[in-house]
């Protein structure tokens, strides 16, 4: 019989050293964060629409202020300007800051969002890679946002 078989100490230490790296990379993966619960808002995607009906009187401009949404990092609302029933400006008014990668992420993702909504003309945009629970809470809030400047 062969001695490795008797025992199987390799097979061991490659199941040990296996384990040892899922783990330390499941760890390495976990972003910390004080408020780590889910909102409901952030797991129901929002319809998606589009900025065709003019605000009140023709050349008008309406500015409104979208619902605030919660995200697993923090809350995300927009505020948007619609004038003569196009959207002419989006600003993030909330979205996560609580550390340092809060705000790389935002450094990149929200004037990508900002640039897709205001091309898309409505809240049909596309996510930002790595900030996915932004990009949702973004989406939403815009919605809510070109919801209640439509009437």
């Amino acid at each position: 019989m062969h001695a490795l078989r008797k025992n199987r100490p390799l097979r061991r230490i490659v199941l040990a050293s296996a384990t040892t790296v899922s783990a330390m990379v499941l760890l390495l993966s976990l972003k910390p964060h004080a408020g780590s619960g889910l909102a409901a808002g952030a797991s129901t995607p929002a319809p998606q629409g589009d900025v065709s009906a003019p605000p009140s009187s023709p050349g008008a401009s309406k500015t409104v202020t979208g619902s605030t949404v919660q995200t697993r990092w923090g809350p995300v609302q927009v505020r948007v300007t619609v004038r003569g029933g196009r959207l002419t400006d989006v600003t993030a008014v909330q979205y996560p800051t609580d550390n340092p990668r809060d705000r790389e992420i935002d450094s990149y993702a929200l004037p990508q969002l900002r640039r897709e909504a205001l091309a898309a003309q409505s809240a049909s945009i596309d996510m930002v890679s790595g900030a996915t629970y932004t990009s949702t809470g973004y989406r939403q809030s815009l919605q809510s946002a070109l919801d209640q400047a439509h009437g």
